[in-house]
């Protein structure tokens, strides 16, 4: 996602950004709430020419819509958003219903009567090839994905793909050179798509892959003499990812996060709160990690989405890790009530204060 313009300091806040590829779509789905007012490209079907004729004719126009639905294909990525018109123009009246189909490459102007720190953080993160602390090269045989990670999401800078032929009986030449090419292409996008100055770059496969592409990678940095990557060679870190595709390394922190949970729900019950109890634990200063779904944040009651951010606050500004669970696990999570959290320290009594407080008021 690629952020034109924004200015949020004056009564009539808004951002111009352009989704650059088909995830920037679930970005954008998780910005816009109904009330926001949304400025995009659509196509009109004219059924009346100016000289009254009848017939049919597709035009391009530009719209401004008052949200009232927002529909997001998770399968296909795409995501319409429907509206009453709130600039008349010669194709739509004032007023009319109208669908905008938001697209790849064509930006979108969006204003909000509250820009809440959530929203704020994921602008933010649109400039993220200057913003991420953290670079990752997801990998498997012939495949491999290079992307940004910042604290809002994930964002891929480039992918590779090469055909890898299966090993044969007395001869694996074809197999390794194949490799080779693949490990080459991959060090290429490495220095042509990553900027240095990030805190870490990690570099997950399932198996052994991640370690022999690191053993080619710093064999051909000594014999090139190449020093970006010899002087950053400590920023390497290799871990485990489930496959090469991108989202393998989001949804494995989360669905860690959401194991390591139940584990101490099990184990520890007194470190391991939902909902009921989480806000209180958050004044006590005693989240460590909360996971929150993001399906919170497109609550309508303008309130109740402003208590979910105000736990976010809190947890981060006390120091605590805070994971958006996305589409991929937050299915379980909202199960949880769409909010989870791990205790620093136990804090037994919390249920037994709740519980008094009920009896008093009864």
């Amino acid at each position: 996602m690629k952020l034109l313009h924004k200015d949020i300091e004056k009564d009539n806040a808004q951002v111009t950004l352009v989704p650059e590829e088909a995830e920037d779509m679930w970005h954008t789905y998780n910005l816009l709430q109904v009330g926001d007012s949304l400025r995009a490209s659509t196509i009109k079907v004219q059924t009346e020419s100016p000289t009254g004729s009848v017939g049919s004719s597709r035009v391009r126009t530009t719209l401004t819509l008052c949200v009232e639905a927002i529909d997001f294909d998770t399968q296909a990525c795409q995501l319409r958003v429907k509206g009453t018109n709130i600039e008349e123009n010669q194709y739509v009246k004032m007023g009319a219903y109208h669908t905008i189909e938001l697209e790849l490459n064509r930006k979108f102007t969006l204003a909000k009567k509250n820009w809440d720190s959530v929203v704020l953080d994921r602008i933010q993160a649109c400039d993220a090839a200057q913003r991420a602390d953290v670079a990752a090269v997801v990998m498997q045989e012939g495949l491999a994905n290079l992307v940004l990670v910042t604290p809002a999401m994930t964002l891929l800078r480039a992918k590779v793909e090469v055909t890898i032929p299966r090993k044969r009986k007395g001869s694996c030449s074809q197999h390794e050179k194949a490799l080779e090419r693949f490990y080459e292409a991959v060090m290429q996008a490495i220095l042509r798509h990553i900027n240095f100055d990030v805190k870490c770059i990690l570099v997950g496969s399932p198996g052994f892959v991640k370690d022999q592409f690191m053993t080619y990678l710093f064999k051909e940095a000594v014999r090139q003499d190449n020093k970006v990557l010899l002087e950053n060679r400590p920023k390497f870190m290799l871990v485990h990812s489930s496959s090469g595709h991108k989202y393998s390394l989001k949804a494995a922190g989360e669905v860690k996060a959401l194991e390591d949970f139940y584990k101490m729900l099990q184990h520890e019950p007194d470190r391991a709160f939902y909902l009921a109890h989480v806000e209180k634990a958050a004044d006590a200063l005693a989240i460590d990690t909360l996971l929150i779904s993001d399906n919170l944040f497109r609550h309508q009651d303008i309130p109740t989405r402003s208590r979910y951010v105000r736990l976010v606050d809190n947890v981060k500004d006390n120091g605590g890790n805070v994971i958006f669970s996305s589409l991929h696990v937050s299915g379980e999570l909202t199960q949880l009530s769409g909010v989870a959290a791990i205790l620093r320290f136990p804090i037994a009594d919390l249920s037994d204060a709740e519980d008094d407080s009920s009896s008093d008021e009864a």
